[in-house]
């Protein structure tokens, strides 16, 4: 169940049995996984999956819509809140964020301890992970890697086969 939602305010997903809130709208073709949950104004659809203990939120007092969906998967302890998007064949995984107005999208991963949020866009095959940090106008995409305890932001551009780290 969702702790911060009385009972009326909840039902369990048709598909996996997971914890939805009345606010969310979740198609029936997503599975989300018993220990997951939506809530807010989140939308899930498509073949999308939510499991683990993975969260998709959206705050019902700002009317913030995270978004999952295509064949997008937000599992282990992610989570996808704000106005986030996560679509196509894009993994969120771990204890990994994504917030704000990022984007996650095509085959690309966020995992790890790893954050995008703002207004920056992971996409193509890039691979986020770590402790890694993606934010503001950045771009992430091809097949880059960022990682470890990396950080691009601004108006930076990490593409084709680049890899940035930084270790502890």
């Amino acid at each position: 169940m969702i702790d911060f939602l009385k009972e009326s305010e909840q039902h369990q997903h048709s598909n996996g049995g997971g914890w939805v809130a009345n606010t969310a709208i979740v198609d029936k073709t997503v599975y989300v996984g018993p220990d997951a949950q939506v809530f807010g104004n989140a939308r899930v659809f498509g073949n999308a999956q939510v499991c683990g203990y993975a969260r998709v939120s959206g705050d019902t007092q700002v009317y913030d819509n995270a978004r999952v969906s295509g064949d997008a998967q937000v599992s282990g302890n992610a989570r996808v809140s704000g106005d986030a998007q996560v679509y196509g064949n894009a993994w969120v995984f771990g204890n990994a964020r994504v917030f704000g107005n990022a984007r996650v999208y095509g085959n690309a991963w966020v995992c790890g301890y790893a954050q995008v949020y703002g207004n920056a866009w992971v996409s193509g095959n890039a691979r986020v992970s770590g402790d890694a940090l993606v934010s503001g106008d950045a771009r992430v995409y091809g097949n880059a890697r960022v990682y470890g305890n990396a950080r691009v932001y601004g108006n930076a551009w990490v593409f084709g086969n680049a890899q940035v780290y930084v270790g502890k």
